[in-house]
């Protein structure tokens, strides 16, 4: 870079641009995720849509389940068709016209549901796209400035996820639910301007796609997508045309069509030949395990706009240092501690280096995660007699990040390093269909609750994760043997 060139923190230009972009667009998301649940489960006479507690965490837990299993056609599309630059355009562009549908104040919850499509259908192209581009702004061999320019890139991303849920909840404090969804239309809206005035800065960065389609290809390429959304709308519409479709019912088969994926796909790859050799084959085995173990972490870690969001509504004294605040600013506190945590961990895992391998760092990550749970089966024992402190919610977070930033920094990492050579941009999808899998499982685990008491249902998730924990850490001699592990420095989670 030449001395004279304007400058980011010591970075491309371009950086301040993305930057801005994706905190609003994380805005616009934590925004709607801090409220999401609770107007679910709001009855109609407080402008809610009346659901069941069981049945929103179920909603919330697929809505968030798509947001990440949508990162995959979203990056085709934009590597063979749209390129980077123009994938993030229209998608921060579809998820501003999903937020201004959720905000539009009427009865019917098919705007809701709509706005909900679009922003899984926004969010699917741009999510993944930005942070590629990111990459871009930097030669390929300057790697330790990239690491550098995602790290303050992960911080845009976590100061739009702390101050959204403060604000939009706020805005949607008594029962003004539309006027929250406006603000999270506004913040993607800020970010989507910021992004077009500032295009000029990325100087060509993702301006094609990677790999175009040839036109003829491209053709039968809609045209197949074209029959298949055809077919899911005829299947939908006769569906619903028997009497049988429910909300729980649809969450249920979105789940296991999300569960059938990675199945699906682990299957393919070992059962193939694709010319793997034994190595590779042996990493993909080992790679199983820490999917499944990164699942059953998000599985717990993603309750938190839904059953914690819950809790924190019903059964807590909303108060901090003798203010009183809302519930969706509960949501607030797992990205302070994240912004707070991440140079503490960096420092940390540069110091035990080899010492401690990716299997330990997820077992623990997933004892963390069980821990956090325990405390909530506490909390929720004593709220049985009684409101309790928020501060016990302010525990909980603390020892979800400690988790957190054990696994998802190196779950990218380890992916690429186990990925056969010629799986290797596929399987970084996968990684975030661990979230998806996650996600989706968490939210039908809130039925429980009809079934067992609340700390009994905190008890038994918690008690899941710590065991499979423990296990992973009993095998993480064999693990690191198919692994044939080395280790790299970690970056920041990115979400």
């Amino acid at each position: 870079m030449k001395t004279h060139e304007r400058t980011f923190f010591g970075h491309p230009w371009g950086l301040a641009t993305l930057f801005g972009t994706e905190m609003w667009e994380r805005f616009s998301w934590y925004g709607l995720r801090a409220i999401l649940a609770t107007f679910m489960a709001a009855s109609p006479a407080q402008h809610g849509l009346g659901m069941s507690e069981q049945t929103a965490t179920a909603v919330v837990g697929v809505y968030g389940a798509l947001i990440y299993l949508v990162a995959l056609p979203g990056g085709w599309i934009a590597d063979r068709i749209l390129g980077p630059r123009r994938s993030v355009f229209w998608g921060g562009f579809v998820i501003m016209c999903g937020h201004i549908s959720m905000a539009v104040p009427v009865t019917s919850p098919v705007f809701v549901w709509l706005g909900l499509g679009l922003i899984i259908a926004g969010t699917g192209l741009l999510k993944p796209n930005i942070s590629v581009m990111v990459g871009k702004l930097y030669p390929d061999e300057d790697d330790g400035r990239r690491d550098a320019g995602f790290s303050l890139f992960y911080l845009g991303i976590n100061l739009g996820a702390f101050f959204a849920p403060i604000v939009v909840g706020w805005l949607a404090d008594g029962d003004r639910w539309h006027l929250g969804f406006s603000a999270a239309a506004v913040g993607m809206a800020l970010g989507l301007a910021q992004y077009v005035l500032g295009r000029g800065n990325l100087r060509g960065v993702g301006d094609r796609p990677g790999m175009p389609l040839p036109p003829e290809h491209r053709r039968q390429v809609l045209r197949h997508v074209g029959l298949g959304t055809l077919g899911v709308v005829a299947a939908m519409a006769i569906w619903v045309a028997t009497g049988t479709f429910t909300i729980d019912r649809f969450t249920v088969v979105v789940t296991v069509i999300i569960l059938a994926v990675p199945v699906v796909y682990f299957g393919y790859i070992l059962l193939g030949s694709h010319d793997l050799t034994e190595d590779e084959r042996s990493r993909v085995k080992a790679y199983v395990w820490l999917f499944a173990a990164a699942a059953i972490f998000w599985m717990l870690y993603d309750l938190a706009p839904s059953k914690l969001l819950f809790f924190a509504e019903n059964n807590t004294d909303l108060t901090l240092f003798g203010i009183h605040i809302n519930a969706a600013t509960t949501q607030s506190f797992n990205p302070l501690f994240i912004m707070i945590f991440v140079p503490v961990f960096a420092a940390l895992w540069v110091k035990l280096g080899t010492r401690v391998s990716t299997p330990q760092k997820f077992s623990f990550a997933l004892v963390m995660v069980g821990l956090s749970f325990l405390v909530m089966a506490v909390a929720a024992t004593l709220a049985q007699g009684g409101r309790v402190s928020v501060w016990w919610l302010v525990l909980v977070y603390l020892i979800q990040v400690f988790g957190e930033l054990s696994l998802s920094p190196v779950g990218l990492s380890v992916t690429t390093k186990l990925a056969p050579r010629a799986f290797k941009g596929q399987m970084l999808g996968l990684w975030f269909i661990a979230v998806s899998v996650g996600d989706a499982v968490g939210g039908q685990t809130g039925r429980l609750s009809g079934v067992v008491s609340e700390p009994m249902y905190y008890t038994l998730l918690a008690l899941m994760a710590i065991v499979a924990g423990l296990a992973l850490l009993m095998f993480t001699r064999r693990l690191r043997h198919l692994m044939s592990e080395h280790h790299e420095p970690a970056t920041p989670p990115i979400r």
